[in-house]
């Protein structure tokens, strides 16, 4: 399937808007079907989560350096950081499919990120890092091999009473 056809079907899943605001009304007129309001109540909680947490990183940030970000500037990053991420994901989801796989792995992930290389070194640095531990967990799994009890020694004794 062409990028362009995972891409316009990615924005026509996501891009259903509510024109109504009172939930009993939205429930009641609801121009859609159930499975696709349930989407949207959804995307209208991540796009509030994720504007809550710029939010936060950009008072924090503010505080540190002695300047304040408007609503506006706040609501511009919330919404180009929601972009980006539907891009991320749609890119993911081509990687897997080209690598005629149906779950995205963290090669896939290296590979979105190749176009800035502190994300890619983080990400690889990250990647390693559960390799080992997965490994390390391998290792005592077959390490955990319980030593041989006596009980035939015990066994021939009573047996010659």
């Amino acid at each position: 399937m062409a990028r362009a056809e995972v891409r316009g079907r990615f924005l026509q899943r996501n891009s259903l808007r509510l024109v109504q605001t009172n939930p009993t009304m939205m429930a009641e007129n609801n121009p859609f079907g159930e499975e696709d309001y349930e989407q949207v109540a959804y995307t209208q909680r991540l796009k509030a989560a994720v504007h809550h947490t710029v939010g936060q990183m950009c008072d924090d940030h503010g505080e540190e350096s002695g300047v304040t970000f408007s609503r506006q500037v706040i609501a511009a990053m919330s919404e180009a950081t929601m972009k980006k991420c539907g891009e991320f994901a749609v890119d993911l989801e081509l990687f897997a499919r080209h690598g005629k796989r149906t779950v995205v792995n963290a090669d896939d992930v290296k590979l979105v990120a190749r176009r800035n290389r502190l994300l890619e070194r983080h990400i690889s640095q990250m990647a390693d890092s559960l390799v080992s531990e997965k490994e390390k967990k391998k290792t005592k799994k077959t390490k955990k091999v319980t030593a041989p009890s006596n009980n035939s020694d015990a066994e021939n004794d009573d047996s010659n009473m």
